[in-house]
């Protein structure tokens, strides 16, 4: 189906937005919704990460398991990480065990921390990018969305040149999604105009 999907509750939503409760709530308040703050960028970027070769209903199952085990995301705690921690990660049957994407989120911290204190900030670096404004595709089919984009191609190059692993340009582009740096809510979905409205008010 590449038009949206009409719910039974009345509601159009994107079409990969399917019956299941966990899936539709993602769809209705998160994705697609501005995010600005450092360390939440950070925890999506590294989720997308994870989810490279799965589908992301897998991840989002797992999500809670992932924060309780990467001590919420805090890139300070998770650069401090001993191979012995990644060891009790590898043991974890919460998560993803993978070692290269545990190890990744690791590389991924240190190189997060640089930039926060050498260079513009996480979330200042990738907004400039876009221009520090959400883009707004107007998408009418999910036919029109494409899998990654310029944008997205060269923010995974800054990524990679910092260090990040995990991010080439089909994650970037995924994760520019889900953090509304592109609103690809289809015109017609219930969501489309609320991110659009959103992304006027970046928080302080």
């Amino acid at each position: 189906m590449s038009g949206p999907l009409l719910h039974a509750d009345g509601i159009k939503r994107c079409s990969w937005a399917t019956l299941d409760p966990l899936y539709v709530k993602y769809h209705d308040t998160e994705w697609g919704v501005p995010e600005w703050d450092d360390r939440a960028l950070y925890e999506k970027l590294m989720l997308d990460g994870f989810q490279a070769g799965l589908s992301w209903i897998t991840i989002l199952r797992k999500r809670d398991n992932f924060r309780a085990a990467f001590d919420g995301f805090d890139p300070e705690k998770i650069a401090r990480y001993t191979p012995k921690k990644i060891e009790r990660l590898m043991q974890d049957a919460g998560i993803v065990r993978n070692r290269a994407k545990i190890e990744g989120a690791v590389n991924s911290a240190k190189s997060f921390l640089k930039i926060m204190e050498n260079g513009p900030g996480f979330s200042n670096m990738l907004w400039a990018h876009l221009g520090g404004k959400p883009h707004d595709h107007k998408f009418r089919s999910s036919k029109q969305i494409p899998t990654s984009d310029a944008v997205a191609l060269g923010m995974s190059k800054e990524l990679i040149g910092h260090g990040f692993k995990f991010v080439g340009p089909t994650i970037v582009y995924a994760f520019m999604q889900a953090v509304g740096m592109a609103n690809d809510h289809l015109v017609t979905c219930h969501c489309h105009d609320k991110c659009a409205k959103l992304a006027t008010k970046k928080s302080k």
